[in-house]
């Protein structure tokens, strides 16, 4: 009996385990056909976001195509204003003009504000004064400046005059700062209160005022004297006893910069501290207004394109769709400098003509030693520029970061000479013009990544954009020098190479 009991348990924990397999396999296949699905899922998504992807010439013909307030307001919200407003650049000036008769005031001033100033200036001058003005009270006080900086100058005037007087005059302030400086990035919109006020009061305050502000959550706390002591966190407010002051929850160390600090340093300042906003004082440390991270980003790729553009003896003011004309001009000066530095060059070969002359070979391999130099120049101040630019150059330090350059300029050299000097060796059969190759190589290594340090510093030194003038001064430096140490070279070991 205990036999029979015994296999009549042993079929049921066999039973139960092929159920418990079953099971286990039908779950893994579930899974499976889950994972599937969510797969197949992410992939339609990502083929329906390409196909939802317009170009603006499509998006402009889509805008063409509606009659009605409803669809374009159904449009709007469907569509990002950035989008819309690159859109808006395909239209002629007679659907431009019907479709913004279609728009609330508020999404024209959406539109606006993300349009690039050739099309803002376009927008304005279709439009009549006071259109223009009920369009620009949706604005932030520093959107608006730009806007009214960039276009005809009587047109502008004739805005300012006819807005609200306190409207105007704030405008009037930004306008009269630098386009480069803080005053000139900064808007007048901001939340202060002295640091006496209670939450409670901050609180039935801001109902008030926040609608109209751009950023609400930093409010910046001042004294009876109206000046900068602190600044609070919404979230700390809202966390407070209502009969706590501001005085005591406020950080009282707040970054600051004044009005008239070039954008560059108030970028750093930015990115140094993470800060989301930076309240612009005078040197009273009175509050003028405020500069947000969005306008700082624009500092930074406005700055960062300026850079590169100088570097290549470009105006900033050129782009891609600049007039041909514009173009030539703003690019003649720099060639005419470069053409000057070129026959500079030509002169130190000249200088070496009769060596030349007897190793014709000397005229092939001497572009090697100025190309490499000019590589490495541009290295160094690739790298010396970006620090200057980020404030990471402490002119204390000058010294050590000689030594350091100097020591990669030798080093690259002799591998580079090495390298150059036994592949002219193995295809000239000379020794000695191996030998040239490489103390060329190493001396005008030496040479252009010293020059790609000291000439941006000492540019900045002298208050000059170190970007403007580098590239020039390092081409005819790496030109010249890399010439006349090869060609002196040769000139002392010509008896070996004739």
């Amino acid at each position: 009996m205990k036999d029979v009991k015994n296999n009549e348990d042993f079929e049921k924990d066999l039973t139960k385990n092929v159920e418990s397999i079953e099971n286990t396999e039908t779950s893994e296949k579930n899974v499976e056909k889950l994972k599937k699905e969510i797969r197949d899922r992410i992939s339609d998504d990502e083929e329906m976001e390409e196909e939802e992807k317009f170009s603006p010439e499509e998006m402009a013909e889509e805008i063409q195509k509606i009659e009605t307030e409803k669809e374009l307001e159904k449009y709007l919200d469907d569509n990002h204003s950035i989008d819309v407003a690159e859109s808006f650049k395909e239209l002629e000036d007679d659907e431009l003009i019907r479709i913004f008769e279609l728009m609330s005031d508020e999404n024209k001033a959406g539109i606006l504000e993300q349009a690039d100033e050739e099309l803002q200036t376009r927008i304005i001058d279709l439009l009549s004064d006071e259109e223009a003005i009920d369009i620009l009270s949706y604005m932030s006080p520093d959107d608006v400046a730009d806007i009214l900086g960039i276009i005809d100058i009587q047109k502008s005037k004739s805005i300012l005059n006819k807005m609200k007087r306190s409207q105007a005059n704030k405008i009037r302030e930004l306008l009269g700062y630098e386009e480069d400086s803080a005053g000139g990035i900064m808007t007048t919109q901001y939340i202060a209160f002295k640091g006496n006020l209670e939450v409670k009061d901050v609180m039935k305050k801001l109902k008030v005022i926040a609608p109209k502000t751009e950023v609400i959550e930093t409010i910046f706390v001042t004294s009876e004297k109206k000046e900068l002591i602190g600044e609070v966190d919404l979230r700390n407010i809202l966390i407070s006893s209502d009969d706590t002051k501001l005085i005591d929850i406020m950080d009282d160390n707040p970054k600051y910069v004044y009005v008239e600090q070039d954008q560059e340093e108030v970028a750093r300042l930015v990115s140094r501290y993470d800060l989301k906003v930076v309240p612009v004082t005078n040197h009273k440390k009175i509050i003028l207004g405020i500069i947000t991270v969005d306008d700082i980003i624009d500092v930074i790729q406005e700055e960062n394109t300026e850079d590169i553009l100088k570097l290549g003896g470009v105006s900033e003011e050129e782009d891609i769709h600049s007039n041909f004309w514009f173009s030539v001009k703003q690019r003649f000066p720099w060639l005419v400098i470069n053409l000057g530095t070129a026959f500079l060059a030509s002169f130190v070969i000249e200088i070496f003509s009769t060596t030349v002359g007897k190793v014709v070979i000397l005229s092939s391999i001497m572009t090697i030693i100025s190309g490499m130099g000019g590589n490495a120049g541009t290295q160094a101040l690739s790298v010396t520029i970006r620090a200057l630019a980020l404030g990471e150059v402490d002119f204390k330090d000058t010294l050590s970061i000689v030594a350091k350059t100097f020591l990669v300029g030798a080093i690259n050299g002799a591998l580079l000479g090495l390298l150059c000097g036994a592949i002219i060796w193995a295809f000239c059969g000379n020794f000695y013009m191996g030998l040239i190759v490489f103390l060329a190589m190493v001396g005008n290594l030496v040479i252009a990544c010293m020059i790609g340090f000291l000439i941006p510093i000492t540019l900045k030194m002298l208050k000059i954009d170190p970007a403007m003038a580098s590239a020039v001064v390092l081409t005819t430096a790496t030109d010249c020098f890399g010439f006349l140490i090869f060609l002196s070279l040769a000139t002392i070991f010509l008896n070996k190479l004739t």
